[in-house]
This record gives structure tokens, sequence and C-alpha cells, in this order.
């Protein structure tokens, strides 16, 4: 069974994608920026939008009983490789127990003020008897 799950931003409808798709125990997260879609601002700073790009997929795990723990695979996609370094302290934060399998990629993202996007992979675990 596959189920889509919308954030309602105007981007999935605009590039007809779903924040979260979830096939049997798989959860993908579509790629994630530092937006903070409650005022819809973004912040300048790379480290700053890196912390909001996790809020904003504990926030989609969530929406389908995920959670960080359950994240298998990690990329990041960044216009400047030379930004990476200083995301280091976010990531350990987040990440320093999961430790996914991870990739980063230098590409072009969609708006110039986006430093960071984010996609996740997880595996939801069973639940617990």
């Amino acid at each position: 069974m596959r189920k889509k799950i919308s954030s309602g931003s105007t981007f999935e409808q605009q590039y007809a994608y779903s924040r979260v798709v979830v096939v049997g125990d798989q959860v993908l997260v579509s790629g994630t920026t530092g937006y903070d879609y409650d005022s819809m601002t973004i912040s300048d700073d790379v480290v700053d939008q890196t912390e909001q790009c996790f809020q904003n997929i504990i926030q989609a795990l969530q929406t389908c009983d995920s959670e960080l723990a359950d994240v298998v695979r990690i990329h990041y996609i960044l216009p400047d490789k030379r930004d990476f370094a200083a995301c280091a302290p976010v990531l350990q934060k987040h990440l320093s127990e999961v430790r996914p399998a991870a990739t980063m990629i230098e590409a072009g993202l969609l708006d110039e003020a986006m430093k960071i996007e984010i996609e996740v992979t997880a595996i939801k675990k069973a639940p617990k008897e």
C-alpha cells in the first residue's frame, strides 16, 4: 500500500510531489529545505537552515508515526560544498546515535536563498506489543 502525505506547501502542488510517501514500512521524505513554514521565511545562515531542515523533517516523520531514529539513509544537497563543514554540529545533534548511510551532493537548488536541502529514508519500527 502507498500513502502520500502533503504538508500543504505550495511547492508540492506546483511541482507535483508529496512531502512524504509511505510504502509498507519505508518512509520517503522529499528534499526538505530550511524554510520555516509557519512564517514562510528562510534564514540566510546555512547552519540555521540545517536546523530548520531537521525540524521540518521531524514534523514530516511524525505525520506517519516515524522519527529520526528510524532514518537509515540521508542525502545532503548544497549549492556550495564548502558550507557542509559548518553544518556538522547540527548533524551531530540530531544523528550522532542514528548514524544513517549518507551522501553529500553539490548542486544548484530551486531558490538561491536555499543553502541546503535534506532528503531522508526511514524504516518504521514494528509496533511494540
